[in-house]
């Protein structure tokens, strides 16, 4: 059967473009989410539902994501212009729209105290992180073997995905703007910049789950996390996708004082 879909991909060449055109796709949903994002600035428009639609965009954008690493394994189209592509299209995605999102709603709602440049200082060092992220893992790919355990620093995806979740929570419920917890999204985003050049070392979610029947815990947390989203999907999504960069910083630092145990001992 491999054989013969094998024969189907050669026969069928057009199937070659189909990882290429779904990280076009994933660009396409970041640049819709900027635009987006903008026309909160139309009198006409509901801010909370501008930012809802923008956050869903991006969060879309993570299917394309996932599915053009996936054509090019089974298609056999994997090359290092599909490995830029994706990149770059991973820095319009999940690193510019997340910040235009959070700059724009810091504008709008006024949301940190020290005033709007730095809030626009916070998200710079957000997309500043996203590119050397990318630009990271671009070299890694050339020059190491890909690890196949997970990743060196919070992937970009994870990062947007943090933000998103959260302007969503916040939107869809209907927090107060000004509420403590919005105003700290700025800074929020500035430490997830951070988070994208540290050493951590962060699970790869499409590898872990398999790992899942193996374990009775994680089959717990995974019907737990379920049944969450079941009953409040926005507070769920917010509690897993935070909870998943949260929990590696705990564990990479407790990795660290165990180092420095062990090494005086």
């Amino acid at each position: 059967m491999r054989k013969n879909f094998k024969g189907f991909v050669e026969r069928n060449k057009w199937l070659k473009a189909v990882p290429n055109t779904l990280t076009v796709c994933n660009s396409l949903c970041g640049f819709l989410a900027i635009v987006n994002t903008l026309q909160v600035y139309n009198k006409h428009t509901k801010p909370e539902y501008v930012f809802i639609v923008s956050s869903i965009m991006i969060l879309g954008a993570m299917i394309f994501d996932a599915l053009d690493g996936f054509a090019a394994r089974i298609f056999n189209a994997a090359s290092l212009k599909g490995i830029q592509m994706d990149s770059l299209a991973d820095m319009v995605t999940f690193g510019v729209a997340p910040a235009v999102l959070v700059c724009v709603m810091a504008h709008k709602y006024s949301l940190t105290i020290y005033g709007y440049p730095m809030a626009w200082a916070f998200c710079a060092v957000y997309l500043a992180g996203a590119a050397h992220r990318l630009a990271r893992y671009n070299v890694s790919t050339m020059i190491e073997k890909k690890s196949s355990h997970g990743f060196t620093g919070l992937p970009t995806p994870g990062g947007a995905a943090a933000i998103c979740s959260l302007v969503f929570l916040f939107c869809s419920n209907k927090i107060d703007p000004h509420h403590q917890y919005v105003r700290i999204l700025p800074f929020y985003s500035c430490i997830l910049g951070l988070l994208f050049v540290s050493n951590i070392k962060y699970a790869h979610f499409a590898k872990w789950l398999p790992t899942v029947k193996r374990n009775k815990f994680r089959m717990v947390l995974v019907i737990l996390i379920l049944i969450i989203i079941l009953l409040r999907p926005s507070v769920g999504v917010a509690v897993v996708v935070n909870g998943y960069v949260i929990i590696h910083i705990l564990m990479g630092a407790f990795r660290t004082l165990k180092f420095a145990v062990v090494k005086r001992s």
